[in-house]
């Protein structure tokens, strides 16, 4: 596996017991907006943070992550994409984040090198409750997920946010068929795609991937454009 993220620890246990999971150490466990329904999720731990929207290139050859693939094709699902907090993509089972993005797979071919080559997108957003490692060596997590994103304006003062986005969409190749439909108006698809596209730090990406509410996810990253 490989792939090109930060703070919340979830504690991994090999067998078939769960233990909980601790929440990112800046910000409380539970803020309230989660979804009432939890579901077990597969984890793929990656030194990356995937945001809701972003697309993500992966090469998967561990077996761990190649029975994980088949076992989402099966049964028409997707995997859990969180932070690395301590360890590796490769080998010994990593440390997770306690939040995290579902990754829907879009597509997948065989490279050049003989490698699996998958294309996900983010989907959903979640906060890891309990995890367990499997026998393979496959993280596994009792999740709940967080609550859609609600349909809001983008404000005055966030404008200067939107214009840093077409600037910078302005400057991709092809950012049309990326972006067929964009949402200028829409705070959390700006905030979302500039979490995408601005060069954060990984732990500033897990900053937003925490938060809930489209406007404060714009105003940390304005402290975060400001600080540039």
């Amino acid at each position: 596996m490989s792939s090109s993220c930060p703070t919340a620890a979830s504690t991994v246990r090999r067998g078939g017991s769960w233990r909980a999971s601790t929440s990112d150490r800046r910000a409380p466990a539970y803020t309230g907006r989660v979804i009432d329904d939890a579901d077990h999720l597969p984890l793929f731990p990656l030194r990356t943070v995937l945001v809701p929207g972003a697309a993500l290139g992966l090469r998967v050859f561990e077996p761990r992550y190649l029975d994980l693939v088949r076992e989402c094709g099966r049964r028409g699902t997707g995997f859990g994409v969180c932070l690395i907090l301590d360890g590796d993509e490769v080998g010994v089972p990593a440390t997770p984040a306690g939040f995290g993005t579902e990754a829907v797979i879009e597509d997948f071919d065989i490279g050049g090198d003989g490698l699996l080559a998958l294309r996900v997108r983010g989907a959903r957003r979640f906060q890891v409750r309990r995890t367990r490692v499997r026998d393979n060596g496959l993280i596994m997590a009792d999740v709940a997920w967080r609550t859609p994103d609600p349909v809001v304006d983008l404000q005055p003062e966030h404008a200067l946010l939107g214009i840093v986005l077409r600037k910078i969409l302005e400057q991709i190749d092809g950012a049309d068929q990326v972006f067929p439909e964009p949402h200028f108006d829409d705070a959390a698809w700006v905030g979302w795609r500039l979490a995408e596209l601005l060069p954060l730090e990984q732990p500033q990406r897990q900053q937003l991937l925490r938060l809930d509410d489209p406007d404060e996810r714009l105003e940390t990253l304005l402290r975060l454009v400001d600080d540039e």
